[in-house]
């Protein structure tokens, strides 16, 4: 498997547009480099697994949190 990969990769591997994908990358919430002479976007294998997991958790602080809003208070 290749080191890193172009912004069509991770679209397919996130099931996301190409739009999201350069989004996430534009805000830095994926981590990306720029190559090349026109600057194409290069996403480490890494980078991505690292974004994953951060959006795993990122979901389980959300849905404990309105799940401690939902909880009456004693």
């Amino acid at each position: 498997m290749p080191r890193f990969l172009t912004l069509a990769d991770v679209c397919e591997q996130l099931q996301i547009s190409s739009a999201q994908a350069y989004a996430l990358v534009r805000g830095g919430e994926l981590k990306a480099i720029q190559v090349g002479g026109r600057g194409q976007w290069r996403v480490e294998e890494v980078k991505l697994e690292e974004y994953i997991q951060e959006s795993y958790a990122k979901t389980e602080r959300m849905v404990a949190d309105q799940r401690d809003s939902r909880s009456p208070r004693p």
